[in-house]
């Protein structure tokens, strides 16, 4: 899990002025806290963060001597820079809600057509349970290859709770289409 150092938002700066000094906004709420925490980090360290991470991985922030187990629950942009970042307090005997995210590998050697359907599985867990990416090599999957949720492993764990039906389809690997047939088609019209 990676950890993450951050700072109490200096309230007397507008979001606006801390954007323009290189800082990003953010927030951590629920998970047990008594209110929510207005913190901020350099705009640096929050591209490197949402470059490696994406919604639902779990990160730990060190907010001064205090550690805090979140996951990164919302992030906004504007003008293709992070604007803001919402984190979510993880307490450890509360199942949360979250997403694996499925990272294809070998897609570039797949002879048919990849159709992509489901690249995000819901699901909701504790958090020493929790799930950030689950990596599928796509490398000597056949023409007619279909992957559904009941086909990956971390799915068939019992302290997983799927917010999908277990026969959704993940991806599937079809024949292309000739040019050909295409042309006997138009033609038959």
């Amino acid at each position: 899990m990676d950890i993450i150092t951050v700072e109490k938002r200096n309230e007397q700066l507008k979001a606006k002025q801390l954007r323009r000094k290189g800082i990003v906004p953010c927030c951590v709420y629920g998970g047990g806290l008594a209110n929510t925490i207005s913190i901020q980090m350099e705009q640096k360290t929050a591209d490197k963060l949402l470059r490696v991470l994406r919604l639902g991985s779990k990160v730990q922030l060190k907010l001064d001597d205090q550690n805090i187990i979140t996951q990164i629950k919302d992030k906004y942009f504007a003008n293709g820079k992070v604007e803001h970042i919402d984190f979510q307090a993880l307490d450890p005997q509360t199942k949360v809600n979250s997403v694996a995210h499925i990272i294809l590998e070998n897609s570039d050697v797949v002879t048919g057509v990849l159709d992509k359907m489901l690249m995000e599985i819901p699901y909701a867990s504790l958090p020493k349970d929790m799930i950030d990416t689950i990596t599928v090599d796509l490398e000597g999957k056949a023409v007619g290859t279909t992957i559904a949720v009941k086909d990956i492993p971390e799915f068939s764990n019992e302290n997983i709770e799927l917010q999908v039906e277990t026969d959704s389809i993940i991806l599937k690997i079809s024949e292309k289409k000739s040019s050909i047939s295409k042309d006997n088609a138009l033609a038959n019209e």
